[in-house]
């Protein structure tokens, strides 16, 4: 064996520890993107067991739908602070599904049906918030969330009914 062999053995070694290498940091990457989707997950369904959220939708359900500004702010003074409080919790997550970090999936199973709902009792508010502050952006992923929740080729099934056969 000569100096040749032993430079072509290095050579291979290295193009493979490289290969290798780039190989990795995209598996690494990979798992990364998962973590970090996890995260979002988890923090998005801790935020759905704030009190607060929790009151906030319990007292804005109960409006009618297409509630007026005025007629929102004159029942209570609470529910203004509610509906700022719903609109800022969908305007978040509409931006991590619309960026992709969270998915739309999860998004939809979290929340879907109820999003819908409470879209439909505060549009007008939002509407009149717009024009009242010369701010056409107030809650803008808020109502393409829940538009998007909204179309038919979304709507699915309740999970009682769709995955009624489920066997763990």
């Amino acid at each position: 064996m000569d100096l040749n062999f032993y430079a072509n053995v290095a050579e291979i070694v290295g193009t493979l520890t490289i290969v290798g290498g780039a190989v990795f940091g995209i598996i690494q990457l990979i798992e990364f993107r998962g973590q970090r989707r996890d995260l979002v997950a988890v923090e998005l369904m801790r935020s759905f067991y704030n009190p607060e959220f929790s009151h906030a939708v319990t007292l804005i359900r109960a409006l009618p739908d297409n509630v007026s500004a005025i007629e929102l702010r004159e029942r209570n003074a609470d529910l203004e602070r509610a509906a700022l409080m719903v609109a800022m919790m969908y305007e978040t997550m509409g931006l991590l599904v619309f960026r992709r970090i969270a998915s739309f999936d999860l998004a939809q199973e979290l929340t879907g049906g109820l999003i819908v709902v409470l879209w439909r009792k505060l549009g007008v508010w939002v509407a009149t918030v717009r024009d009242e502050q010369s701010h056409p952006r107030f809650a803008e992923w808020f109502e393409w969330l829940a538009i998007q929740f909204g179309k038919p080729a979304h709507v699915s099934s309740p999970a009682y009914v769709a995955f009624r056969d489920w066997k763990p």
